[in-house]
């Protein structure tokens, strides 16, 4: 039984897909230990993963999130500084075999090359790929340019260096990882034939069982279901879900599943007709391998999730990764990209139909799901994760060390 350490950060986008991977390791017999805050203890020992429990320096509710870009590295950065003593102390006397560690989980690389043991990332989201930093180069020296990001960058450089990091470079540290295991299809990657596959594997989404979760029936008088979801941040827009009632709310045999989330009272959005439900947050994967079409802020794991169910999608971004997703599922043929700020309820109604009716969006649809299924999700992410584990690992038995 090999000791594999999990280290991620509390938030849902970047734990939960690593959740399932955790299980099927310790259903494969291996010892599995998570880093993480408190608040996910009860997520993580559901898994039969072991808590190893460290304070987090990141905001813990959604409002309290800068969108200015340079402001959310350096929250990162803060939290990385933060952990790394925290996490030497938590396995100081119980080294693990092998780290896994989300990609804003770096101190687990400083201490992987620190103590000699392999590290290997699991990215939620997009990978690096040849020319990356060159075709980035831009944007990053516009970062540097300015005296925040400049001061970022230095920081982040000096706290490498202080630990003895082979890589000083930031960018390079965080994109550029030994190993890495990329959780999200191939199908949403920019320029994946130039993605370097002795690095990077691409394993699809990992969904994993969700049956703690509450399940979804169709409804029998619904001829066709659409699910409305703007995902579990950035969700206070009353105005849009009012338009998604006028635009879905009569259109006939369509029955409307409308996630709202926690910042939205139902009452604001009026009288609704018997064929939209609204609720605060609903069991996305089950209804979308229900669903005839789904309505997205195409953030990674709702991409991703709408890829693996062969949904057509609206997309309709408002951060960070959400618009080079967006523009991806556009480019596949099987999204129709509208502004939240902008959109009309016609509008809407006229993407819905079109989406729903077109074959070659059905066909192509068709097509990425059985890709993406193919690429092995759970069991490939596990045997690749086993394939990298120390042939034999030195275990204290007793007084003394024998060999497994």
């Amino acid at each position: 039984m090999s000791h594999i350490a999990m280290v991620s950060i509390p938030a849902h986008g970047h734990v939960n897909p690593s959740l399932d991977i955790v299980r099927a390791l310790v259903a494969r017999g291996h010892r599995v230990t998570y880093a993480n805050a408190l608040s996910f203890a009860d997520v993580i020992e559901r898994t039969g993963a072991e808590l190893k429990p460290y304070e987090s320096t990141l905001p813990t509710t959604d409002e309290t999130w800068t969108e200015d870009p340079i402001e959310q590295l350096t929250l990162f950065l803060d939290d990385a500084i933060a952990m790394l003593p925290q996490l030497r102390a938590l396995y100081a006397d119980d080294r693990p075999d092998l780290f896994l560690y989300d990609i804003a989980g770096a101190p687990a690389r400083l201490l992987g090359e620190q103590w000699e043991i392999p590290a290997i990332q699991l990215s939620p989201t997009f990978v690096a790929w040849d020319g990356y930093e060159k075709e980035m180069a831009q944007v990053i020296e516009a970062m540097r340019a300015e005296p925040r990001g400049a001061n970022y960058y230095r920081r982040f450089a000096t706290w490498l260096a202080d630990n003895g990091s082979s890589v000083t470079d930031s960018a390079a540290f965080q994109g550029r990882p030994e190993r890495c295991l990329a959780l999200i299809p191939r199908a949403l990657q920019p320029n994946a034939d130039r993605v370097d596959p002795a690095v990077y594997s691409f394993v699809g989404p990992i969904l994993g069982d969700r049956s703690e979760q509450d399940s979804w029936t169709r409804p029998a008088t619904a001829d066709k279901v659409l699910l409305v979801s703007l995902g579990s941040a950035f969700t206070r827009h009353p105005e849009f879900y009012r338009s998604c009632v006028t635009a879905f709310g009569t259109l006939p045999g369509w029955h409307t599943v409308l996630q709202i989330g926690r910042h939205v009272d139902p009452a604001e959005l009026g009288v609704l007709p018997d064929s939209v439900e609204v609720h605060s947050w609903v069991a996305q994967p089950a209804i979308l391998e229900q669903a005839d079409a789904f309505l997205t802020h195409a953030g990674m794991g709702g991409s991703s999730e709408g890829l693996y169910c062969g949904t057509p999608m609206i997309a309709v971004p408002q951060a960070a990764d959400q618009f080079a997703n967006a523009d991806r599922l556009a480019a596949l043929g099987v999204a129709r990209v509208v502004d939240l700020a902008t959109v009309t309820p016609e509008e809407l109604r006229e993407a819905l139909l079109h989406l729903t009716s077109d074959a070659g969006v059905s066909a192509r649809c068709a097509d990425i799901r059985r890709q993406v299924r193919e690429e092995g999700g759970t069991a490939r992410a596990a045997d690749l994760i086993e394939a990298e584990l120390p042939t034999a690992v030195p275990r204290r038995r007793g007084g003394g060390l024998m060999t497994e």
